[in-house]
């Protein structure tokens, strides 16, 4: 259990930081910005449902191992999903209103919500140590 535990939480932690600091920064760096930004959306719903299934994966391994750990996998897991279902909306409807300054307000929000989970992440990690 407790290397099941290891391997999803690391997976999970890997994800978010290739995907948030590697992905987005490589589409747009390679591709016109009106072709990275809709990819991009398509993209989001996806890394969130990941994001939400492998905390709860986590958080279900690592119960009976570090309770405190699944907490706070799950805590990860809770706040992904208004995250998915009620901010990202928010921003894709800023992005087509062309509403730039409440587009940069709802998207540092989201930024600083997944780098709480980086963190999150991080820190259970170095529980396993």
């Amino acid at each position: 259990m407790e290397t099941a535990a290891l391997l999803v939480t690391a997976s999970l932690f890997g994800g978010m930081v290739l995907y948030s600091f590697g992905f987005a920064a490589f589409l747009f760096s390679s591709l016109p910005a009106e072709t990275a930004g809709p990819l991009l959306r398509r993209a989001f719903p996806h890394f969130y449902l990941l994001v939400i299934g492998a905390s709860l994966l986590a958080a279900g391994l690592l119960i009976r191992i570090d309770p405190l750990s699944a907490g706070v996998m799950t805590a990860i897991a809770l706040t992904t999903v208004p995250t998915r279902q009620v901010l990202m909306p928010a921003i894709n409807a800023a992005t087509d209103r062309g509403q730039g300054t409440t587009f940069k307000y709802l998207h540092g929000l989201s930024v600083l919500v997944t780098l709480g989970h980086i963190i999150g992440t991080a820190i259970v990690l170095a529980r396993f140590l």
